[in-house]
């Protein structure tokens, strides 16, 4: 994916907030990889908190709701991995200031 679109992809999944956490996706550090094929198919590569996350389903609609937007992707799909897991050391430092977790 070019840089300019990945920015984009990017940018789009900030606005899609962890209902629990109060804070986007991106900044959680829940999202892995970004990739779209030559059919416009952007497949998100991301993880959640926690294994069996009873929000997984909103979130992969938000997810699928804000590429819709993005006029080079055609589909979107959430690819939801377990390794590697997800951790603190993966949050930006914007969502440990909104969260109070200390740096």
């Amino acid at each position: 994916m070019e840089a300019d679109l990945e920015e984009n992809v990017m940018g789009a999944l900030e606005n899609v907030i962890d209902p629990e956490l109060g804070v986007d996706i991106v900044n959680l550090g829940l999202v892995y990889g970004t990739s779209l094929d030559d059919q416009g198919v952007c497949t998100i590569t991301m993880t959640l908190t926690t294994m069996g996350c009873p929000l997984q389903g909103i979130i992969e609609q938000d997810v699928q709701r804000v590429l819709a937007d993005i006029p080079e992707v055609e589909q979107a799909e959430v690819n939801i991995v377990w390794d590697p897991p997800w951790g603190k050391e993966k949050m930006s430092r914007y969502a440990k200031i909104a969260l109070g977790i200390p740096d």
